[in-house]
């Protein structure tokens, strides 16, 4: 038996081609500069963190059964590696922590 484990294999990707609004793709290239990532890595986990939160959604999902999409609650995420805490801010809106270096290394 081996001492090491073999490393996971990395996800199969897609690609998609999307059109988005002149502004939200500027604030795309500014976040990834933001936290050193592939534009493509941010959009993926934004999705997934949408994905993960939006109860009506996942609640409308498990009615659909699984139809090869793979399983919607079990996509490791850098945000499940994070752990949120939200505080009050001066406006009444809620602010998330984040930790200083959570970002990948590319």
């Amino acid at each position: 038996m081996a001492i090491l484990k073999s490393p996971p294999k990395p996800p199969k990707n897609e690609t998609l081609q999307i059109r988005i609004e002149e502004a939200t793709k500027t604030k795309l290239e500014r976040y990834a500069q933001f936290i050193e990532a592939s534009e493509s890595y941010v959009v993926s986990e934004a999705l997934k963190l949408l994905f993960r939160k939006d109860n009506e959604f996942n609640v409308w999902l498990e009615s659909q059964g699984n139809h090869g999409e793979g399983t919607h609650g079990s996509e490791a995420s850098l945000f499940d590696a994070t752990e949120e805490s939200v505080r009050p801010n001066d406006g009444g809106r809620q602010a998330v922590d984040m930790p200083q270096k959570s970002r990948p290394q590319w």
